[in-house]
């Protein structure tokens, strides 16, 4: 008979101290979940919302991140969007943070991959935090967005966009142009 060999959970903070080396990983109800690296095209479009958002947003107190800030969203579960927005996290104190667990929007880029846990529970997870005001889901194969949005305390918008429009976040009162985030210059 096999010995099944049980792993205990791991806590957020224990996953934060965990070095990968150069390999990337998130942590799913307590488990290590490896990640593969992207496409150029998935990169590009990454780095396109990454400077749209930094542009717009310098001098407001809000910042946006690249996937290589964690948001930490359960007690057992750190993610790292393609892009995130956190607001008042610009102090010294905050500099050597490996996460944080109060973004107000957040970006993924979907690829074949990832799409069903982006679309699952990484989308339960930024809609159980109460700092989240926007979720964009930005599918490259197709240039669709599918954006969710906070309408009230316990109430979501949920649009899928099948013909081009603008990414509206209206807690940063800033618009992204679709066209801006699947430029290829």
């Amino acid at each position: 008979m096999a010995t099944q060999i049980v792993y205990p959970l791991l806590t957020a903070e224990e996953f934060l101290e965990i070095d990968f080396g150069d390999r990337k990983a998130e942590l799913d109800n307590g488990v290590i979940r490896m990640m593969a690296g992207g496409t150029a095209r998935h990169a590009r479009v990454q780095v396109n919302i990454l400077v749209a958002l930094a542009n717009r947003l310098r001098g407001s107190g809000c910042t946006p991140y690249n996937s290589d800030m964690a948001a930490r969203t359960r007690d057992r579960s750190v993610r790292y969007p393609d892009v995130s927005v956190y607001c008042g996290r610009d102090e010294a104190k905050d500099d050597e943070k490996k996460a944080f667990d109060d973004p107000r929007a957040v970006f993924e880029v979907l690829s074949a991959g990832t799409a069903r846990t982006d679309l699952r529970e990484k989308l339960d997870e930024y809609k159980a935090l109460s700092s989240v005001d926007t979720i964009v889901f930005v599918d490259i194969a197709t240039e669709r967005l599918r954006i969710v949005q906070r309408t009230g305390p316990n109430g979501w918008s949920d649009d899928t966009y099948d013909v081009e429009t603008d990414v509206r976040l209206p807690t940063l009162n800033l618009v992204i142009p679709h066209a801006e985030i699947f430029a290829r210059d």
